[in-house]
């Protein structure tokens, strides 16, 4: 009997061992390449189309709400350039969350690599995001450009001042990290290397900035050292926290100015 026992042992052992019930299935690979495309396909197409669904619904319910704004004139308002930004923004957040918490099967905030910062270096965060827009201020004074841009041509009075303001300072900073410090640097880090995420979202973060800046270069060149700065902030410490914070400090503090600015004129 124990001769048995002792022949069957090592067919006992060679046995593919069977799953615990409950355990955890491996995680899917995260950062692919097609993955990107997918993103990037999705985030292209609908940069196109949220500006179509914005006019097309503007149509649909200016006889109803009795608005009188010109459809030729939208482009130059205020409120109808943050419906755009909105539509943009929502579904995109949501390809995000899909991307993050089902695809890839990890917390939204863990898979953003949120977190991580002290509340002192949060502070030091904020207190840069500030020198970075006075900076800013300082050498638009010393080298102003000569011709006005697009984005300047929304600001026509208090009421789209504030608007654009509000929404550069809870909006955005939020929005625009989450896209290129968070996802698309994501990507570019797993699929070539951190310099060439740092480099490559910086660029990217500067160029969609450029429409608005248009003709006004010195504008354009701030805002690419400024999207330097942020990606910088992503690479150096592992976490898309730093980023979002001096964003907002540096919108902040250049919408404060503005504010100011449009107290002091009464306009």
């Amino acid at each position: 009997m124990s001769d048995r026992l002792e022949d069957d042992i090592p067919q006992l052992m060679a046995l593919p061992e069977v799953p615990r019930q409950g355990a955890e299935a491996p995680a899917p690979p995260r950062w692919r390449l097609a993955d990107l495309l997918f993103f990037l396909a999705f985030a292209s197409v609908w940069l196109l189309l949220a500006p179509l669904v914005s006019y097309m619904g503007y149509a649909a319910l200016r006889p109803i709400m009795g608005w009188q704004v010109r459809t030729a004139a939208l482009p130059e308002n205020a409120f109808f350039a943050v419906v755009i930004q909105t539509i943009y923004y929502v579904p995109l957040l949501a390809y995000v969350y899909f991307l993050i918490v089902v695809h890839y099967q990890q917390s939204f905030w863990a898979g953003l690599k949120w977190g991580g910062l002290s509340l002192t270096r949060a502070a030091r965060c904020f207190m840069g995001g500030i020198a970075l827009a006075l900076f800013t201020l300082v050498a638009l004074v010393l080298l102003p450009d000569q011709q006005s841009f697009p984005l300047e041509q929304l600001l026509t009075s208090r009421s789209a001042v504030y608007l654009l303001g509000g929404f550069a300072v809870l909006i955005a900073p939020f929005m625009e990290e989450l896209i290129f410090r968070g996802v698309l640097f994501a990507f570019f880090e797993h699929l070539v290397g951190l310099r060439f995420a740092v480099l490559s979202t910086a660029l990217l973060f500067g160029g969609l900035h450029v429409p608005e800046y248009w003709g006004a270069w010195h504008h354009a060149a701030l805002i690419l050292l400024v999207g330097v700065v942020f990606s910088l902030a992503r690479g150096l410490t592992g976490s898309l926290a730093p980023s979002v914070i001096l964003h907002f400090a540096y919108n902040t503090t250049l919408m404060t100015g503005l504010f100011i600015g449009i107290g002091k004129s009464g306009s």
